[in-house]
């Protein structure tokens, strides 16, 4: 194996001609995590490579990719992209647990570490060092990882992934960016998405809220400072630092971004079933792996959620991808990447337009008919027509019920409310922001209005992470979906979805809606409007459903999904990606004097140790639901005992 992997570092192994990766470059082959060793699987490697993947564009599964037919071809009629991969396995493979856990980079990075592993950032990308591997969760129970760039509108880079893809030279374009910039500096910069093919296309419009009429006032003024970099001059008055605005111009040289869900089914297909000297994974001319799980967070979930809809679940020889697939903090959203000029990095917040490509229908994994667009989708129609589905278990923080529309995962388009497919699974991870890393405290930010939540959602992401396993190995089905729902009372409109008088807590019906959009004009006009649903909270304004963590379950402080922008900051909408945290009093007394309705915590634990059994009690309950494992119980009740459970120190 040294040898191979030596040959592929000075010069890569050519593949056959008909395989979709026709060329693999090991770069480096180097222990991982200064050789430190996970139980039964040993120590890791870390494999640093390049995978070059040709792309017949008459290749009906090809043909999707948008502006494929215009791209660049080599001389076999191909085209091709060449993407950073890193891999992490057993250094000796037979250790390992045969499951390939690709976790799709995040703009480059990867965040499976943080999620799964409690790995700080930025060791947990480099995996160098003992402590990168946090926990160790992954490794010890034996998973080969692997990195898979893909998204071809950032620059390959150190501790970043990417995809070189080919570009459109000459084609030009109308291309618009939104920018929120939370801040009063002016003029304001900012980096647009594309190279700006005419000076002179460039405007600039300023509103409040994407709901308000676009506004051109005295004193705006775009003005470009770099092939991609503009300077906006903001109007003196009017506006305050969360205000919106619109740059749209004429772009040029689009690249393919499409060729990122290709480069994803081909590389991880190629790592999973090719038996030849070349691939990394493989050792006596067999995989090492049997099976694949995709992983993704938020940017990645929702890539996962195109792959899947776009049908590159099945690669080119008609064979399963993955077997499973995992999008966290996805929500209903989809991604503005398969289009001209599209937007591979975009997120749209609550401010601002909600219909974007990113956000349109079909929301959900069953197929409806749509009397708004006049279509008829669903995420896994392509999949069901050629047996290619995987099964799915999407988690999402509660942010998403607040921010992405996650309710239409589980309602119809009109609301009502509509089960899962037998082979999906949905987990909402109640009172959790967008994603927290581990060992977050409370802390207050200028630009919201309440304490900024903490809470991490690693211990039940193990939870279900071994639950997608066990459903794939064995075939035992995971714990039934956890979300709120129409037809439990728990999945609400949002005026009526947190009781008012809560003093740290004030809400007032602030979510994001759904809509769809009239894209043949320029910028888009909204035509159309999707009833979205909030999650119905207790008496303590805390979600009722859901996967509800220790520190809910047994609570010393509300936990939300949801944060409102602070005075000067765009008040009366969402913060992006936060939640919030109120504290109850400690007393009674203090409770009664700041008119709180919510039990003091003397009131809830006589004293410590009956807040200690109370955790022990909550934890044993969740390991029975298979929602915590039982060493991420351990841990709690250890933290329990310490005072740390809460995540309210200072």
């Amino acid at each position: 194996m040294r040898h191979l992997l030596l040959a592929c570092a000075l010069g890569g192994l050519a593949l056959p001609a008909a395989a979709e990766v026709v060329r693999f470059e090991v770069i480096e082959t180097t222990p991982a995590f200064e050789g430190r060793s996970f139980g039964a699987a040993g120590p890791y490697q870390r494999i640093t490579a390049r995978a070059t993947i040709a792309v017949d564009p008459a290749d009906p599964r090809n043909a999707v990719i948008a502006d494929i037919d215009r791209a660049p071809r080599n001389a076999q009629g191909r085209v091709e992209a060449v993407a950073d991969v890193v891999l992490l396995r057993p250094a000796d493979p037979a250790r390992g647990n045969g499951t390939l856990l690709v976790d799709v980079p995040n703009r480059g990075r990867k965040l499976a570490p943080q999620l799964f592993d409690d790995a700080a950032q930025p060791g947990a990308n480099r995996a160098a060092q003992a402590a990168d591997a946090g926990i160790g969760f992954l490794h010890g129970r034996g998973y080969t990882m692997a990195w898979i760039g893909w998204q071809a509108d950032i620059p390959s880079q150190p501790l970043q992934l990417a995809l070189r893809a080919p570009a459109l030279a000459g084609v030009t374009g109308p291309a618009r960016d939104e920018f929120l910039f939370d801040h009063t500096r002016n003029p304001a910069t900012a980096n647009l998405s594309w190279t700006i093919a005419d000076n002179a296309s460039l405007a600039v419009t300023v509103r409040g809220h994407w709901a308000e009429p676009r506004q051109t006032p005295p004193g705006l003024s775009p003005r470009a400072t770099g092939p991609q970099r503009v300077e906006i001059t903001r109007p003196a008055s009017g506006f305050d630092a969360a205000a919106l605005y619109e740059v749209t111009y004429t772009a040029k040289d689009p690249v393919v971004l499409g060729l990122g869900f290709a480069a994803t089914r081909d590389v991880a297909a190629f790592l999973r079933r090719e038996g030849g000297t070349t691939n990394p994974l493989a050792v006596a001319g067999r995989p090492t792996v049997s099976r694949a799980i995709g992983f993704g967070v938020s940017q990645s979930g929702r890539f996962l959620r195109d792959f899947l809809w776009l049908g590159f679940n099945e690669d080119e020889q008609g064979r399963m991808v993955f077997d499973g697939l995992m999008p966290h903090v996805a929500g209903a959203r989809r991604m503005a990447t398969n289009y001209r000029f599209g937007l591979a990095g975009r997120n749209a917040r609550h401010p601002q337009d909600p219909a974007w490509q990113a956000d349109t229908f079909p929301f959900t994994y069953a197929t409806l008919a749509d009397r708004l667009s006049g279509r008829r989708d669903g995420l896994m129609l392509r999949c069901r027509l050629n047996n290619t589905c995987p099964r799915v278990i999407q988690t999402d923080s509660e942010h998403e019920w607040w921010a992405s529309r996650a309710s239409l995962l589980v309602t119809d388009l009109a609301g009502n409310h509509l089960d899962l497919p037998e082979d999906v699974r949905a987990y909402m991870v109640a009172g959790t922001p967008h994603f927290a890393a581990p060992g977050g405290q409370l802390r207050q930010a200028p630009t919201m209005a309440l304490p900024v939540n903490p809470m991490h959602a690693g211990a039940p992401m193990r939870a279900l992470l071994v639950a997608m396993e066990e459903w794939l190995a064995e075939g035992v089905t995971p714990p039934a979906s956890r979300v709120p729902m129409r037809a439990h009372g728990t999945l609400v409109a949002a005026e009526a979805a947190v009781p008012q008088g809560i003093p740290g807590l004030p809400y007032a019906g602030i979510h994001t809606g759904a809509s769809i959009s009239d894209q043949s004009v320029f910028p888009p006009r909204e035509i159309g409007t999707y009833p979205v649903f909030v999650p119905r909270a207790d008496a303590d304004g805390m979600a009722i459903a859901g996967i509800r963590m220790l520190p809910l379950a047994v609570p010393r402080a509300s936990y939300t999904g949801w944060n409102p922008r602070a005075e000067g900051f765009g008040a009366g909408t969402l913060f992006p990606l936060q939640g919030a945290v109120s504290p109850f009093a400690a007393t009674r007394a203090a409770r009664q004097a700041a008119g709180d309705p919510r039990p003091s915590i003397e009131e809830r634990y006589a004293d410590q140790a009956a807040y200690v059994a109370a955790v022990r009690q909550a934890a044993a309950r969740m390991v029975a639901e298979r929602l915590l494992l039982a060493e991420d119980a351990a841990r709690a009740v250890a933290a329990a005992e310490a005072g740390r459970l809460a995540q309210l120190a200072p």
